[in-house]
C-alpha cells in the first residue's frame, strides 16, 4: 500500500463495517443520543445478543464507546463524522433516479 493510497483503504474498511444494515441504524439512533442495548433492540425491532454484537464490532472500530452506570453500558457515538456519513448514504438512497 503506497502513502497517496493509505487514507483510501482507511476510508474502504470503515464503509466495510459500516455496510451491515443493523449497523447503520445503530449508528443513526446514537447519533440521536446514547441507549442502552435493551433499547435500542427495542427501537430496531431485532434481539439484544444481536445488538450486542454489533456494538461489539462498533466499539473494536473506536466508533461507538460506553460508559457504564451500575449494571448497564450506554452507548455512545464517539465521533458524529460518521453519523453524517451514515446520514449521507440514507438519504443518497431515497433519491429517485
Amino acid at each position: 500500500m503506497s502513502v497517496a493510497t493509505q487514507p483510501y483503504e482507511a476510508a474502504g474498511e470503515l464503509l466495510k463495517l459500516l455496510s451491515a444494515p443493523a449497523r447503520l441504524a445503530i449508528v443513526t439512533e446514537l447519533a440521536a443520543q446514547p441507549r442502552i442495548v435493551s433499547e435500542l433492540a427495542d427501537r430496531l425491532d431485532i434481539s439484544q445478543p444481536l445488538v450486542s454484537q454489533h456494538l461489539r464490532v462498533l466499539r473494536g472500530a473506536r466508533l461507538v464507546s460506553a460508559e457504564r452506570r451500575g449494571r448497564e453500558a450506554r452507548y455512545f457515538l464517539v465521533d458524529q463524522h460518521v453519523a453524517h456519513i451514515v446520514n449521507d448514504a440514507v438519504h443518497h438512497s431515497k433519491e429517485q433516479p
